[in-house]
């Protein structure tokens, strides 16, 4: 223990641990057979890649800048770095801004490795060989020490990839691209900032830790056949509710219960089954006949969320009896089984809820108490609501019928209360001048800013809560004063406490001053660090509102409130939650494609300007991929592959997404062929309809399908799916000779030149689209236009009575995601551009 702690002292020097949540060197090492290593992605100054070996007691260490890769040619720097403790690796979470290595760090990957030849012989000659054994890494690497150059602090290592016997001559995928998620609890970096947790050893389940050899021979052992066949599902972050005011209206939405007991995940799978708090701890042996029924679903690699609640004497969910029904053991508890996130070792998140809602009732059954399927009410929210206040119950939660399910808190689930309830931090109490009760009222605060503020005093308890916040609080006492101020009359007669007791309290309302008014402590929560608890205040329903956030998909925005489209007052903070709201329907059509964005730093009609090439003032959310261009130069483009990336292109003032024809997987073979109807000044929208319903007709006969898509700008777009078989000249060829073979035919209607000067009183059907490198707008995207217009994906029959390419702005969105989808299942490519079609329009390639 002395020579760790001798290999550790840099670590330790570096660390003031009663700030950052990282182990300290007395924290408990990992369990299990093997020698661990782990890859923990680290957003600090730098983005980069924490490469770990478990040697001599500790983790070696490298800061690998890039993140490793798998092809054998692509030696990436690995900088030496200080060794840590074993504990670490099982660290997730944040380091304090302010800290050594402040940041987001990610557990990316982990697992065990074994030395080829001798460990320490290798790392002092400087060529360690060894193979992987991970969940994303395997096979054979190298870590080969640079020689050193003056003024090097530390030592440089290339880390390579060996190549396989095994491999395939094409170049290995892009690993880090392809897995952006934790493999401990399944979030993004982005989610894990927003969500500020910290996984730490002592929350973290045994099943969820490293996996050893031993473990995972166990696993493929219980797999064959039965409820063993896939591994127990890993805990993932579950989606919040965002409090609102009033019940929002729509059939898009579906409303269920909101209920009063302890949130809770189910995972079933390798034999067993577990039951996880909101926050990722196990809590199994706390609801024993929950664990037991849900084990015995014929299911395995299953994720189940919902609720465990207690019923009270007339019969409604209660904290209260809850809380007095844990203590005697949990047994007669009963879980409300809302959501579905794994089925059968298959990740079914990306679903719509109502189809995750449909298995989830499948795989329920007829299993009965205690698995009840949460059942809901689609549209009619507000009356629900009124209905269920009116007859005692805590509220609804409203969530939207066709999204998918999104770790964290967001406006897709929506909860409206009945009355005031609130989680609140014990910071203190009054003592009590009764004989035989220490407490008259605790004083109660909420997190704001970094500080704890203070909220006002509870003197009323529900059950026999009273009882045991006594007890808990005698081990609790501190001099000092943790609330950030004080009424000087409160603190006088105040007994301080540690604030780490989270308790809920209903209450009728706040007091001009900020404090609570007729409160009763319903019950302590044991599933929510104190440090997250923080005042919710209900957000209006309604579009017209502007967004209250400054945080949206962990993107925090700086000047939220600053306007961008004029006219609507649409703000920084309403154009991210407009990308939030439509994420569904957007992500599908800009994600893994290469970008173009117009970028308004003040806002539409100010100074914009077009950007394609990543670089240092790009955010990090937005991907780069190095591609050769058509010059034969290399050049660095963006793209994104989820949300995050598209709030951080509005944090940097982009008002449009541009996409390409084609993906990044297959640069050069597109999957879309688009004419843009292009109008003359002086012709109506009247003649760009007719001209999109013509050029509907005329492809129909070729024997390709399309859709339309208001452009949002002046004209309509006509696309056509595809197959990913033609390359790049092939399809340009071919829009080509439609676009002349259209404007040979009807020289007064339609040109196929992009001058001005020729398109007098005639619509240019833009064909230029179609080439490597070309963008066209991307559906759902806004426009850099007054009134906050977004291009919109139209049905061919509602196109009729539509009268401009601007029929809908952000402030339509909510409205139209109510509705189908008018693309489901055309905008996908089942046809291809063939050789024939390139002789009907008189084409030849190239």
């Amino acid at each position: 223990m002395a020579e760790v702690r001798h290999l550790l002292r840099e670590y330790r020097e570096r660390r003031d641990f009663t700030r950052t949540a990282e182990p300290d060197v007395t924290a408990e090492a990992r369990i299990g057979e093997g020698l661990l290593f782990v890859v923990q992605k680290h957003a600090a100054t730098r983005l980069h890649y924490d490469f770990r070996l478990e040697w001599q007691g500790v983790l070696k260490s490298w800061a690998v800048t890039r993140g490793p890769s798998l092809d054998p040619a692509d030696k990436r720097l690995a900088v030496r770095t200080e060794d840590h403790p074993l504990a670490y690796g099982d660290f997730e979470g944040i380091i304090p801004k302010g800290q050594y290595g402040g940041g987001t760090v990610m557990l990316w990957d982990r697992g065990t490795w074994e030395p080829v030849g001798d460990p320490d012989e290798g790392l002092r000659r400087g060529k360690l060989t060894f193979r992987l054994h991970g969940e994303r890494l395997s096979g054979e690497w190298a870590l080969v020490r640079m020689a050193p150059k003056p003024g090097d602090k530390r030592e440089n290592w290339l880390l390579i990839k060996h190549q396989e016997e095994t491999s395939g001559r094409r170049r290995p995928p892009d690993i880090l691209a392809r897995h952006t998620r934790s493999v401990a609890s399944g979030r993004t970096m982005e989610e894990i900032a927003a969500g500020g947790r910290t996984i730490a050893p002592e929350d973290v389940a045994p099943e969820r830790r490293a996996r050893r050899p031993a473990a995972k021979a166990a696993e493929k052992k219980a797999g064959k056949g039965g409820r063993g066949g896939h591994a127990l599902p890993r805990w993932v972050e579950p989606q919040l509710a965002t409090l609102v005011d009033a019940a929002p209206e729509g059939g898009q939405w579906l409303s269920e219960m909101k209920y009063d007991g302890y949130r809770a995940l189910v995972a079933i799978g390798g034999g067993t089954c577990r039951v996880y708090t909101r926050n990722g701890k196990d809590w199994t042996d706390r609801f024993p006949e929950v664990a037991q029924a849900a084990g015995r679903l014929d299911t395995s690699g299953t994720l189940i969320d919902g609720e465990i609640v207690a019923f009270d004497e007339k019969g409604k969910t209660d904290f209260s009896t809850l809380q007095a029904a844990l203590q005697e053991g949990g047994r007669g508890l009963t879980f409300f089984a809302f959501d579905l996130l794994w089925l059968d070792g298959e990740d079914v998140r990306g679903r719509p809820l109502t189809e995750r809602k449909d298995l989830l009732q499948q795989l329920l059954g007829e299993a009965g108490p205690p698995l009840i399927y949460s059942t809901h009410v689609v549209g009619n929210a507000p009356e629900v609501n009124r209905r269920l206040c009116a007859a005692g119950h805590e509220g609804i939660v409203a969530k939207r019928a066709e999204d998918a399910y999104r770790s964290g808190r967001g406006r897709s689930w929506l909860k409206v209360k009945c009355g005031a309830r609130q989680e609140f931090v014990i910071g203190g109490y009054r003592p009590s001048d009764k004989k035989g009760r220490t407490v008259a009222s605790l004083l109660i605060g909420v997190n704001e800013g970094g500080k704890l503020v203070y909220k006002g005093r509870v003197g009323a308890f529900e059950g026999d809560h009273l009882a045991r916040l006594e007890q808990l609080l005698a081990s609790r006492g501190r001099k000092t004063s943790p609330f950030a101020e004080l009424p000087r009359d409160i603190a006088r007669r105040a007994r301080f406490v540690r604030p780490d007791i989270v308790v809920e309290v209903g209450f009728t309302e706040f007091t001009r001053e900020g404090a609570v008014r007729h409160g009763v402590l319903k019950g302590i929560r044991e599933d929510k660090p104190a440090r997250e608890v923080v005042l919710e205040t209900p957000r209006g329903t309604a579009m017209q509102e502007h967004e209250a956030r400054d945080v949206i998909a962990g993107i925090r925005l700086s000047n939220p409130d600053k306007v961008l489209f004029a006219e609507q007052g649409v703000t920084k903070a309403d154009l991210a939650a407009h990308y939030e709201r439509v994420a569904g329907r957007i992500l599908p059509f800009v994600s893994e494609r290469l970008l173009s964005l117009v970028r308004c730093p003040e806002g539409a009609g100010t100074q914009c300007f077009f950007q394609k090439h990543g670089n240092k003032t790009v955010a990090r959310e937005l991907k780069r991929r190095e591609i050769t261009e058509s010059d034969g130069e290399r050049g660095v483009y963006l793209y994104v592959d989820d949300l995050a990336g598209l709030v951080a292109g509005v944090q940097m003032g982009t008002l449009e997404y541009h996409i390409w024809g084609s993906r990044i997987d297959r640069l050069d073979q597109p999957d879309r062929l688009v004419f843009d109807l292009d109008p003359d000044e002086g012709l109506d929208f009247a003649a760009v309809r007719a001209a999109a319903f013509d050029l509907r007709e005329r492809l129909a006969t070729l024997g390709l399908q399309t859709v339309p898509l208001l452009t949002g700008g002046k004209g309509i777009h006509v696309i056509a799916p595809l197959v990913r078989r033609a390359d790049w000249p092939m399809v340009k060829a071919f829009a080509r000779g439609f676009a002349r073979l259209i404007a040979g035919e009807n020289p007064d209607r339609y040109v196929a030149q992009a001058a001005k000067a020729k398109r007098a009183g005639r619509i240019f059907v833009d064909w230029l689209r179609n080439e490597r490198g070309s963008t066209a707008i991307a559906p759902y995207s806004t426009r850099a236009k007054k009134n906050a217009p977004v291009a919109t994906p139209v049905g061919w029959d509602e196109l009729r009575t539509i009268d401009t390419a601007q029929a809908f702005t952000i402030a339509d969105m909510e409205k139209r995601l109510s509705m189908p989808d008018p693309w489901a299942g055309e905008a996908e490519g089942r046809q291809a551009i063939t050789k024939t079609m390139l002789g009907k329009v008189g084409a030849e390639e190239g």
